[in-house]
């Protein structure tokens, strides 16, 4: 096998970082976060709960990672994110290695998805909200990029809160985005029913964003609308900002 998992290859005992120095949870994320924003100590432990990895753990109770648990991590993470495999796949490739064998050959049989363009802080920027996704996903396609079942898309869509396009069928980047979230929100217990609360508010913001810009719309020169889309976006990421904002603030008293 390949020396590094990072560059393709999968997780063993001769990966780069291997090695019998154990690491904490915080400093791992501080390892895969720069190639994978996206990756949370809840997501982590996780992906224990799955069986996928098995760190060490302290007679305190705390969870020590060996450099084969971050190849591990690494690989699970890249399956995910470049192949779209969904973790029982993932676990057979994790099973097969640990046999001794190699894992199945990986055909894209799914189309790849643009990233959001985001700030420095994570947050939306005003390009992310004016760009206008080309991604049409077909409902099976979304059920499996976003690792959800029939069941929940279908109650995400009672909600409101995934739709198809209309006269089309197809799922675009939004409906993933959201069915994606949905799935990791479901891993701490919230149902869809739950979720129509983010729908309502986000619907109170869209109508003081609408507000604004309908005079701007009503312009008569050529640039009117072009002004109105750029108004549009910048209110919407300081909208965000405000609101992911108010929400850290409030947790902070909690």
């Amino acid at each position: 096998m390949a020396p590094s998992p990072s560059a393709g290859s999968s997780p063993g005992a001769a990966g780069s970082t291997a090695g019998r120095a154990r690491m904490t949870i915080g400093q791992v994320l501080d390892q895969l976060r720069p190639d994978y924003p996206g990756i949370t100590i809840p997501k982590i432990r996780f992906l224990e709960d799955k069986g996928l990895i098995k760190p060490e753990r302290t007679p305190s109770g705390y969870r020590k990672f060996a450099g084969d648990d971050i190849d591990r991590l690494r690989y699970i993470l890249r399956m995910q994110r470049d192949h779209y495999l969904p973790l029982k796949v993932i676990g057979q490739h994790l099973d097969a290695i640990d046999r001794g064998l190699e894992p199945p050959p990986i055909d894209s049989v799914v189309p790849t998805v643009p990233k959001v363009s985001l700030t420095s802080d994570g947050l939306p920027s005003p390009e992310s909200f004016a760009r206008r996704s080309d991604v049409r996903l077909s409902r099976r396609e979304l059920l499996k990029i976003a690792e959800v079942s029939d069941e929940l898309l279908t109650q995400l869509e009672q909600f409101g809160l995934v739709s198809a396009r209309t006269g089309t069928g197809h799922y675009d980047t939004d409906a993933l985005v959201i069915a994606e979230t949905a799935r990791e929100l479901a891993e701490f217990g919230f149902e869809p029913r739950h979720l129509r609360a983010f729908k309502t508010a986000a619907d109170r913001e869209v109508g003081l964003v609408e507000q604004v810009v309908a005079p701007l719309k009503r312009g008569r020169d050529a640039a009117a609308k072009g002004r109105a889309d750029d108004v549009t976006s910048e209110i919407a990421a300081l909208s965000v900002r405000l609101h992911a904002t108010l929400v850290k603030q409030g947790l902070e008293r909690i």
